[in-house]
């Protein structure tokens, strides 16, 4: 029998049970609640980072002792307020989020956590926070956002019929949405969704600025054409992500400790083994 992965099927003693196994790993799935065009409900990325979670961990169950949380579903959307439905945090506040949440971990008797994160909005703020997380608590801390792992990319990349890479509310998201969640999507305002005038605001390569989505998508909030989406291709684009990410948990070298480089004196030491 399959071991339990869900951190939220389990009592307390019983995910104790997994933390004194060793080397134990929570993962996080991160994600936004955000507008997706008039097509796609708000819990898109979460929802989609969740699936991706469970997906791995139940690939990887057999080698790792690993637990998935909860969604966390809300993360740095501010872009997206202009549509409505959005809810959002500030950096501080997001950090404020992952660092307590990292913080129980520890004191629980984790040993590692893998944030899976399903928004494009957090892909920086999450580098910088596991970053912090790691050198403040002295735990492998790794965030991923599966859509850009290399394996991954390049079998939706392979599955993609209009752009090669995923954007937003598109092709490559309504068909995972399709896939998970049939029901909630508005197939019949696909033709709305990708009516778009004006258009984008056009970003220069090599600068970084804010751009809300009323530069980047002005009439819909959506980037990219969800009309070819379709359910098999979203099964086959959970599987390639959530095989890449089971992959990574694995991976001895990703989850090394870290270098207490803020201990005193570090500066001292040798920095070879």
């Amino acid at each position: 029998m399959a071991p339990e992965i869900d951190w939220t099927r389990l009592t307390g003693p019983e995910i104790r049970a997994v933390a004194e196994r060793g080397d134990a790993l929570a993962v996080l799935p991160v994600g936004s609640l955000e507008q997706h065009g008039p097509h796609l409900p708000v819990i898109t990325d979460t929802r989609t980072a969740w699936e991706v979670a469970i997906r791995a961990a139940r690939l990887a169950a057999p080698e790792v002792p690993v637990l998935v949380l909860p969604g966390l579903w809300t993360g740095m959307s501010e872009h997206h307020l202009p549509f409505g439905g959005t809810i959002t945090l500030d950096f501080e506040a997001f950090h404020g989020v992952l660092r307590g949440i990292t913080r129980s971990l520890r004191a629980l008797g984790f040993a590692r956590l893998l944030i899976v994160n399903g928004h494009g909005g957090n892909i920086d703020p999450l580098a910088v926070s596991a970053r912090e997380l790691a050198h403040e608590y002295g735990l492998a801390v790794v965030a991923t956002t599966p859509w850009t792992i290399p394996a991954a990319a390049k079998a939706i990349a392979g599955l993609m019929e209009s752009v090669p890479n995923v954007q937003h509310a598109c092709e490559a998201e309504t068909s995972v949405m399709l896939a998970m969640v049939p029901e909630l999507v508005r197939t019949e305002k696909f033709e709305e969704a990708t009516r778009q005038a004006p258009p984008a605001v056009p970003s220069r390569p090599g600068f970084s600025r804010f751009w809300a989505f009323s530069e980047r998508a002005p009439a819909t909030g959506v980037v990219g054409d969800p009309r070819l989406a379709t359910a098999a291709k979203g099964e086959q684009m959970l599987d390639a992500m959530a095989a890449a990410v089971a992959e990574a948990m694995t991976d001895a070298d990703l989850w090394r400790r870290p270098d207490d480089v803020w201990a005193p004196g570090r500066g001292l030491g040798s920095t070879v083994p």
